[in-house]
């Protein structure tokens, strides 16, 4: 991957969509909410989905999001569920089980993140280090050699951490965030694409409380339990093979309240709310105990 580029053969497709729901009559303009502050990688999320026809609602965390959407407050929420480094950002699975929304779209997006200080900066002479903790983890290999010289400070989000470097004016402060970011507060970029490994993606997701229309649906995503016993989650993982349904995501996540029993969150190539899928939906329910349709898109 090229540092400082993103391709997505389907931002044209995803902006039409949009347009269908915008242009709705004695409609106001679509808002979508998102994390933190312009300039971040939620922020550019949301701007890639939609792109410029929905108004961007900054929220301060991912449960504001989805009490907003929840309320009305915003039409649509932009939130990263994983990252190919790091693996998923369990708060949000959790919060989907949660909240009776629905995931409308997906986008994923390369971020590099970038080293950034006062104008003039040298790396030397840095001894605070400002961002996300999910950030911290996926610049580990970066960090790990100035783990004595430099100490690691928590905050909401990237946008947020170049700001408060900026508004100390100490060049032993800095941040870890996007170009974007360092350009919107005239900071430096003193070391550029400091991420574990090049091939660092998020996953973002776009939820919704009615499906966006007019678009074309290929994947699903859901949330199962199973009974505790033998074989148990074998049955319904057989319904999908013999139906050649292919798995793009299978992961467990306990339940709360009940100490080492655990849900299934399933993604899957299928648009499983289309008529066709109807009775592999019916035998899925008689072998699971819980199912849950997260959506389809």
């Amino acid at each position: 991957p090229e540092v400082g580029k993103q391709l997505d053969i389907a931002y044209g497709k995803k902006g039409r969509a949009s347009d269908a729901r915008c242009e709705e009559p004695d409609r106001e303009k679509t808002r979508a909410a998102f994390l933190g502050m312009e300039g971040t990688f939620s922020h550019k999320a949301c701007n890639q989905f939609f792109g410029n026809k929905v108004s961007a609602v900054s929220l301060p965390s991912f449960r504001s999001i989805f009490e907003a959407v929840k309320t009305g407050e915003v039409d649509y929420g932009v939130l990263p569920l994983e990252n190919s480094l790091t693996g998923s950002i369990h708060e949000n699975y959790d919060s989907l089980l949660e909240y009776d929304l629905r995931i409308v779209g997906e986008v994923t997006l390369r971020v590099v993140h970038n080293l950034i200080g006062l104008p003039g900066t040298k790396k030397e002479q840095i001894r605070r280090v400002l961002s996300h903790p999910q950030v911290f983890q996926q610049c580990r290999l970066f960090l790990e050699p100035h783990h004595e010289e430099w100490a690691l400070v928590s905050v909401t989000d990237t946008a947020k951490a170049v700001r408060l470097i900026r508004e100390s004016d100490d060049s032993a402060d800095a941040a870890i965030g996007s170009q974007e970011e360092a350009s919107i507060h005239d900071m430096e970029i003193i070391e550029e694409g400091i991420e574990t490994n090049p091939r660092n993606f998020t996953r973002f997701v776009v939820i919704g409380r009615e499906p966006l229309p007019k678009r074309a649906r290929n994947k699903s995503s859901l949330i199962f339990s199973t009974v505790n016993q033998a074989g148990a989650l074998y049955r319904p993982l057989k319904i999908f093979a013999d139906q050649g349904i292919n798995l793009v995501k299978l992961e467990s996540r306990p339940i709360p309240g009940k100490p080492w029993e655990y849900m299934f969150y399933v993604d899957l190539e299928e648009d499983v709310e289309s008529p066709a899928f109807e009775q592999v939906m019916k035998s899925l329910d008689e072998n699971t105990d819980y199912l849950k349709v997260l959506g389809s898109y």
